[in-house]
């Protein structure tokens, strides 16, 4: 976002939509052919520029505005519909006015605050009679100022730009379009943009295509490409799927690079195994629902992740499926797991998410803004203001020790948790979530002290296991039979005998140690500890 030169963003926006879309879909990097043609795969440059020109007749529509973190903004799509349960408040014709104007008189202000950020200096006497010998001042105070007065401008133009003339709700979305002119790419010779060649037709990767596909002069080719990608003639689609479900599946996938099936990826001992998939998979309507029953049903998906020492020596890295692997649960099933157990969790998909409630204040195209706290702090005069009031309410979750501003209180699926870069739940960051604005084919699976503490001091967790055990104090009366309902609830087993006693022992102790509280008081806390623990087990995150 920050690139000045708009051809050198384009192009370098079609290179990561290419190298996403072949990467994910077709498990070969065709954006290492933008400079030349690839090393290993037989891929030509002229494929990659094929290609281009389908992307380069589309029109990426992201939204944002021009800032010094935005240098290259975009619309957005308008929806053909209204949204049942509107997120966006109306505006009266006079205040929308009044916004326009405060926009311009901002805009205004900005100007001379850059002018003062590059002179170094306070304001002149005149506009600061506190500081009447003009002395040179920090130049950061200058950013500062030009960077809060560029998010208020912000704010205001998104409120703007929610409603229309009228100033009535309007739905808005991310999402591309055909360009009014369609055009085909010219080779960039080493992928420099002032060096360009020859004009390339539009068109798909000539290896996977033996069809040799025509594209229509009078649109971008994009849903040409669509048919293409998921074809039943295309060798790379259904096996990509196939080996993605499996890795979700079991923790491993058959091919160990996801996104390289080409000649330097390491390939697979089970072709065979993948091939039979790939096949039922196109058989079945490309069904993933029937695919994942077929792959959780079969006898490898049921074997135990128990080593069998003469089975260990001849395949120690179980590329033969002689056992489960043992794994580690994803961040999002970790924390739905989570709220399962404590019965809160909301199926419910939510309308929109925190994101549009906040707006680009607070979460720009670039991440997260910096100075959310002094911009908060100047908009707050404005009472009528409603991205004002939710930038005082980003500003009291910092205060309150929550520098993040989406980490508000949440119970539906975490799927459904919003996603900015720079700007991730903590409940997800800190067991490895995938980088948001990279293609990640494996996740890192790590162990380590923040994992502990998170599960030990998070709010979130605490909440989770005061839950589980007003569920268990609720239910049974017995103790022996809440630790029973407990491990059920977290671990999905009965607990052993030794389980059991230890368990009503933790209570008791935890308990004892609670002064000053009355009896049922004290059991709360105890069994809340105890609920917290197993949530906290290594156990509950593993999958044997």
């Amino acid at each position: 976002m920050l690139e000045q030169n708009p051809r050198q963003f384009q192009a370098d926006l079609i290179d990561e939509q290419i190298d996403t879309v072949t990467r994910v879909i077709l498990g070969v990097s065709v954006a290492c052919a933008r400079c030349h043609d690839h090393k290993f795969d037989p891929i030509r440059q002229t494929d990659y520029y094929a290609l281009a020109g389908i992307f380069s007749s589309t029109e990426t529509l992201y939204g944002g505005f021009r800032s010094q973190r935005n240098r290259q903004p975009s619309g957005l799509i308008a929806l053909p519909v209204n949204d049942r349960q509107e997120t966006a408040q109306a505006i009266a014709p006079k205040e929308l006015q009044q916004l326009k104007q405060q926009v311009n008189e901002l805009e205004q202000q900005l100007v001379e605050a850059r002018r003062q950020q590059r002179l170094g200096a306070n304001p002149t006497p005149s506009q600061n009679p506190s500081n009447a010998t003009g002395n040179r001042a920090d130049p950061r105070r200058a950013f500062l100022n030009a960077a809060a007065i560029e998010q208020q401008i912000v704010a205001i133009k998104a409120r703007i730009s929610s409603v229309d003339a009228n100033g009535k709700p309007i739905s808005l979305c991310m999402g591309v379009q055909d360009r009014s002119q369609i055009n085909n790419a010219r080779l960039l010779v080493r992928g420099e943009i002032d060096k360009a060649a020859q004009e390339v037709p539009r068109g798909f990767v000539a290896l996977l295509d033996p069809n040799n596909y025509q594209l229509p002069s009078s649109a971008s080719g994009r849903l040409e490409l669509a048919k293409w990608l998921t074809s039943e003639d295309n060798p790379l689609t259904a096996r990509v799927m196939v080996n993605r479900v499996w890795q979700h599946l079991t923790g491993r996938p058959l091919v160990t690079e996801p996104d390289n099936f080409g000649m330097s990826g390491p390939g697979t001992k089970q072709q065979l195994l993948l091939d039979y998939l790939s096949i039922y998979f196109m058989e079945n309507g490309w069904s993933v629902k029937k695919l994942v029953r077929h792959i959780a049903t079969s006898h490898t998906y049921r074997l135990s992740s128990e080593v069998a020492e003469e089975l260990f020596e001849k395949d120690p890295d179980n590329e033969l499926l002689a056992r489960a692997n043992r794994r580690r649960l994803d961040a999002e099933a970790i924390r739905d797991s989570m709220l399962m157990a404590s019965g809160q969790i909301d199926l419910k998909r939510p309308n929109g998410s925190l994101i549009s409630q906040m707006g680009f204040a607070v979460v720009g195209p670039n991440g997260p803004v910096a100075p959310v706290m002094a911009a908060g702090n100047m908009m707050s005069a404005n009472s009528g203001n409603t991205q004002a009031e939710r930038m005082r309410l980003a500003a009291r979750m910092m205060a309150a020790g929550r520098p993040n501003p989406v980490e508000s209180p949440a119970y539906y699926r975490s799927v459904y948790l919003p996603i900015a870069r720079g700007l991730l739940p903590r409940s997800l960051a800190v067991f490895d979530f995938a980088e948001p604005s990279m293609v990640v084919p494996i996740r890192e699976v790590s162990s380590t002290a923040e994992q502990a503490l998170f599960m030990l001091n998070n709010d979130f967790v605490m909440q989770q296991g005061e839950a589980i055990a007003r569920r268990l104090l609720k239910a049974e009366t017995k103790p022996a039979e809440r630790v029973k309902d407990l491990f059920m609830l977290t671990l999905g087993r009965q607990p052993s005998a030794d389980e059991l006693q230890s368990s009503i022992g933790f209570v008791n102790d935890a308990a004892e140690m609670i002064k000053g509280s009355s009896r049922a008081e004290r059991q709360f806390a105890g069994w809340s500890q105890l609920c917290q623990a197993m949530l906290a087990t290594a156990e509950f995150r593993w999958v044997d």
